[in-house]
């Protein structure tokens, strides 16, 4: 039996300021730090051992991986970064505060963007200097799939071939794996492995630095799932 654990990343700086985040790189705030570490003493109270951990392109997420690995002591364990596992891209409405958007644009609307399965936000243009295009941590990646805009649909379909590719391979050869990753990638993932229906996962919320551990069999099915 394999144990697979995902965390949010702790609050970060653009969480605390009430902003849209999605691909823009911003850090952990103080009290983002301090979840990650308490996500880490939740971890190694458990008992819970990795043998691989995957994690984001995105400081927030990275920092949050190590904070937790390191306060569990087990910073050593293999990690590998990934841009699938990147937040949502929140389009156009990146940078904006969420409370000025929804006078802008009315809180139906902006309620729609932010939770809906399919709708997308406002795209940003390729030629928008905010866009990931221009930023060298994506330069390997054909410039047609780097996103203007993504949906929690879109984002699945992203993170479902990392987790193929990857993810699901580990937890078949009986590893432990841990990953910390972002709000709606993660909800992605629990979507997919918990076959949450697409009204459903609306309500499904990630708490930031709340470690979630699930319990798997030989064939990925789910034996338990605990949130420490």
């Amino acid at each position: 039996m394999a144990k697979l654990v995902f965390i949010r990343h702790g609050q970060s700086e653009w969480n605390l300021k009430n902003l849209f985040t999605g691909w823009v790189d911003v850090n952990l705030s103080e009290k983002g730090e301090q979840e990650a570490k308490e996500a880490g003493r939740k971890i190694k109270e458990a008992g819970i051992e990795f043998d691989q951990a995957y994690t984001s392109v995105l400081t927030r997420a990275i920092k949050t991986l190590h904070f937790a690995l390191e306060e569990s002591g087990q910073l050593w364990v293999p990690e590998t970064k990934t841009w699938r596992l990147n937040e949502r891209h929140y389009g156009a409405l990146q940078g904006q505060n969420k409370a000025e958007a929804a006078e802008k644009f009315g809180e139906e609307q902006v309620h729609i963007w932010r939770r809906s399965y399919d709708v997308l936000p406002p795209l940003l243009s390729a030629d928008d200097e905010g866009s990931a295009a221009n930023d060298r941590r994506y330069a390997n990646l054909d410039p047609r799939i780097i996103p203007g805009g993504e949906n929690l649909k879109v984002t699945l379909e992203r993170v479902i071939p990392f987790w193929e590719d990857h993810i699901a391979p580990d937890l078949l050869a009986g590893k432990n794996v841990i990953v910390a990753a972002h709000g709606n990638s993660l909800r992605a993932l629990t979507k997919y492995i918990e076959q949450i229906s697409d009204e459903d996962i609306m309500n499904v919320e990630m708490a930031t630095g709340q470690p979630v551990v699930y319990d798997l069999d030989d064939k990925l099915n789910i034996v338990s799932k605990e949130k420490l």
